[in-house]
């Protein structure tokens, strides 16, 4: 099996105290490291901040305390001496 990896070589100016800073603190080894860290890491705040957008605006309707008691209940195993 084949697997491709997508880079991009770029340069970037950057405050050096900061990336030092966000170096030390991510536990990078490597600033390109903590830079696309640095990437991830906004790119799952801010999908957390759009589920949370969502809380309350009424997208999805139903009644959950129903929902779960048409689910199947688990019986709960016993053990036998």
């Amino acid at each position: 099996m084949k697997y491709t990896i997508h880079m991009k070589r770029t340069n970037l100016v950057l405050d050096e105290e900061v990336l030092e800073e966000a170096t030390r603190i991510s536990g990078q080894k490597t600033y390109s490291g903590t830079v696309n860290f640095a990437l991830q890491e906004m790119i799952r705040l801010r999908k957390l901040r759009e589920i949370q957008d969502l809380v309350g605006s009424g997208i999805w309707e139903g009644n959950l305390s129903e929902m779960r008691e048409d689910s199947p209940r688990r019986k709960s195993r016993t053990r036998r001496s």
